[in-house]
């Protein structure tokens, strides 16, 4: 065999090895393709981490192509001596060397995230998915039995363990944002903020925590105002008082997949434990997160006669104390 056959059949193995070596250490192209252009990815990088294990974290978020032009450069250099650990906002489809610079540089970020008041588990994890922080069904399957403190019932009917128990605010994250560590800082949270005081005022009014929480989701849920929480609380006490259902629109909302304007007389009839129209007492568990002034509404509620309450198309609260008055309200603010 001449040389040049040599040659040739040395570039035919090359080419091979390369296009192996591509293969192997490529990424999920539709995953990329799918994450828009301005979506940070954040990826978190830890002390003892191999360019290998960095590589991986890359294109499994989406950030490379392949892992191979990333490990070579690495293991052909000396910038894993460099690199800061932290957690960097990464972009998609970045070349092997802009991921170097910001990991040499120590580029890191502090991850900000907000969660409003009356979100339930499902709107925070879509909230999470869109800022890019986790994959948003591997949220929910962690929410499910996700129950860290005694006071959270854990019961068959409850859709996701922790709903309600997952304080609303602005959180930062300083290390690797995981679906375990967003649930563990929010669930603490929640716990720090029911303060001895607000536990003590639950026992005087024979409030378990579950229940206290439970009430505050739906108040969270039926008022906009902040004038409307005492009163909505006071209400919601006094049917349970006589055994009169709740029938809280917001516990139907609950079961849909999409929010309505308004609920049906055909959705009153579905049939779970969470539709207050059908069952009395209160709902198998909280619909939402509710934040400190409806938790507060609930421990010290009005003192009233309401019995009934509708919203107007604005948001503002409409109260009777009997029935003949609450559809003559209902006619004119519907």
């Amino acid at each position: 065999m001449t040389w040049k056959r040599w040659a040739a059949v040395a570039v035919l193995v090359l080419l091979v090895f390369v296009g192996a070596c591509a293969a192997l250490f490529r990424g999920n192209t539709a995953q990329r393709a799918a994450i828009p252009a301005d979506q940070p990815i954040y990826v978190s990088v830890k002390p003892g981490m191999s360019a290998s294990d960095i590589g991986d974290e890359l294109v499994k978020h989406g950030v490379l192509e392949n892992k191979f032009s990333f490990w070579w450069k690495v293991k052909t250099g000396d910038a894993a001596s460099h690199f800061k650990s932290g957690v960097y906002a990464m972009k998609p489809n970045m070349s092997a060397d802009e991921v170097l610079r910001k990991l040499v540089s120590g580029d890191t970020t502090v991850v900000k995230f907000t969660i409003p008041e009356g979100f339930g588990v499902k709107e925070i994890a879509k909230r999470l998915a869109d800022e890019g922080l986790v994959d948003e069904q591997d949220f929910l399957a962690k929410a499910k039995k996700y129950a860290p403190y005694d006071y959270i019932e854990r019961k068959d009917d409850i859709r996701y363990a922790c709903e309600g128990f997952l304080f609303p605010d602005t959180y930062e994250l300083h290390e690797e944002a995981t679906p375990e560590s967003i649930l563990k800082m929010m669930a603490e949270d929640f716990d720090t903020r029911l303060t001895p005081e607000l536990r003590a005022r639950a026992r005087e009014m024979n409030l378990s925590i579950f229940d206290l929480i439970t009430l505050a989701s739906l108040v969270e849920k039926e008022a906009l105002y902040a004038e409307d929480r005492p009163i909505i609380a006071q209400v919601f006490f006094k049917r349970l008082k006589i055994g009169m259902p709740l029938q809280s629109d917001t516990t139907l909302q609950y079961l849909l997949d999409a929010p309505k304007e308004d609920v049906s007389i055909k959705d009153t009839k579905i049939e779970s434990p969470y539709n207050t129209y059908q069952h009395r007492g209160l709902p198998p568990g909280p619909i939402a997160s509710p934040g400190m002034a409806a938790i507060k509404a609930v421990l010290y509620p009005a003192n009233t006669d309401y019995l009934y309450f509708v919203a107007d198309r604005k948001g503002h609260n409409h109260y009777s104390t009997n029935y003949a008055d609450h559809q003559a309200i209902v006619e004119q603010v519907r």
